[in-house]
């Protein structure tokens, strides 16, 4: 199964999540204001979603002068990928991530911290930048903003059916299909778990998506992998000061220093990642392999690899 068919089914499940739980807390009527509800949520985050993320983490746009090398590179692999420049933020943390967002890739932002920048050579920034516009190739942010958004709807939902199971409230079983005390308490508990779950999988299977599409933009997967290795033991020695809701806009899960909120990670793990780039089984011991010695150009060697994992 396809990975945007994947994504295609997890966002119905969401959805029907939403319908479900209104039609329990109201019967009809209830399924109505709830996907009312959840469209209202969508609507929001599309529009306002980038402007929230840059500014919790004060990031900073940087133009060509500020910022020649980092700019040039966005700038050529941007043209690789057949894509509008997208605005270039920096974002004052020591430790190195970066993530992508915005509606669409006519109003993209992407955004590294100062420690990408200073602790990665170029040829791994390179592939960093490849994968976070792969995410925009691909328009995962507006997928991964919404099944965020519905996720919350689902969790906001939940919670008002909890306490109206408390106070007496949800209709009776046989009035337009809603449901009784007992059952909204059971659902107010195990919707919010479905939601998370499927959520997690939605970004799992998207960044498997924007790494094979980031070492076609680069092409090469060697960067990325070479990141990917450094972000994750970066990531476990000195975590981000992230917000576990903006956790799966990262390249790598910012909070995998927290052994609590890792169990809930929205970011597939690092050792499996680079085996796909690299092509070879996921061994979390062994050394890394040498680069290829052979006669194919970086093009080829990118088309390949997106090729294979595609598959995936």
């Amino acid at each position: 199964m396809g990975n945007q068919f994947k994504t295609a089914v997890l966002l119905a499940a969401l959805t029907a999540f939403i319908i479900m739980i209104g039609g329990m807390m109201g019967g009809r009527q209830g399924m109505i204001i709830a996907f009312i509800l959840a469209g209202g949520m969508n609507f929001f985050s599309y529009w306002y979603s980038d402007r929230l993320g840059l500014r919790l983490y004060r990031a900073q746009e940087v133009n060509a002068s500020q910022a020649p090398e980092l700019y040039a590179m966005v700038t050529r692999l941007s043209r690789n990928a057949g894509l509008p420049m997208p605005r270039v933020y920096v974002i004052p943390q020591d430790t190195p991530n970066a993530f992508a967002t915005g509606r669409n890739p006519e109003h993209a932002v992407v955004a590294v911290t100062e420690g990408l920048m200073n602790l990665m050579d170029p040829g791994e920034i390179e592939g960093v930048l490849a994968h976070e516009l792969g995410h925009i190739k691909n328009r995962d942010i507006l997928i991964g903003t919404i099944a965020a958004t519905m996720a919350g709807a689902i969790m906001m939902l939940a919670s008002m059916a909890r306490w109206a199971a408390i106070f007496g409230g949800g209709r009776g079983d046989d009035d337009e299909g809603g449901m009784g005390g007992l059952g909204l308490i059971v659902m107010s508990l195990l919707a919010p778990v479905a939601a998370m779950i499927i959520q997690m999988a939605i970004s799992r299977s998207r960044e498997y998506l924007a790494d094979a599409t980031g070492a076609a933009i680069a092409g090469r997967p060697d960067g990325l992998a070479n990141a990917l290795e450094k972000l994750g033991a970066y990531s476990q020695r000195r975590p981000m000061q992230a917000n576990p809701s903006t956790a799966h806009m990262f390249i790598v899960n910012p909070l995998s220093g927290r052994s609590f909120q890792s169990l809930f990670s929205t970011h597939p793990p690092i050792e499996e990642r680079v085996s796909r780039l690299r092509g070879v089984p996921a061994s979390p011991s062994s050394p890394p392999p040498p680069p290829s010695q052979g006669g194919s150009s970086p093009t080829d060697s990118g088309k390949a690899f997106w090729d294979r994992m595609s598959g995936q």
